[in-house]
């Protein structure tokens, strides 16, 4: 199993880093938009790519707090489907897995 002191300093750095994406992804989407009709199409446009990138980012934010609720009850590298052993190869590449390599592939 990956070293799980490791992964949590992992998990940790990447929660800071998204928590900050997604401060900078709210403040961007809770600007007024310009009076300019034009501008306006433009700025509603921008903020459909924003509100699509925000969702992507709260998904991995789940992602790493769960994987960190798992390292705090102690199930952190058991697959959450089958309860088999996750690779620590895996862990190493993605901190934040909870299926072992079969069944993500199944979910696939």
């Amino acid at each position: 199993m990956a070293d799980i002191d490791t992964a949590k300093r992992k998990l940790e750095a990447r929660l800071v880093e998204l928590n900050a994406r997604m401060k900078h992804l709210q403040d961007d989407l809770s600007e007024p938009l310009d009076p300019d009709f034009a501008e306006a199409a433009v700025e509603r446009e921008d903020d459909a790519s924003l509100e699509g990138q925000a969702s992507l980012v709260s998904r991995e934010l789940g992602s790493v707090n769960r994987a960190l609720d798992r390292i705090a009850d102690g199930t952190y590298g058991l697959c959450v489907k089958c309860g088999g052993q996750i690779s620590s190869d895996r862990l190493m590449a993605r901190p934040e897995a909870a299926l072992c390599i079969d069944c993500a592939k199944q979910a696939s």
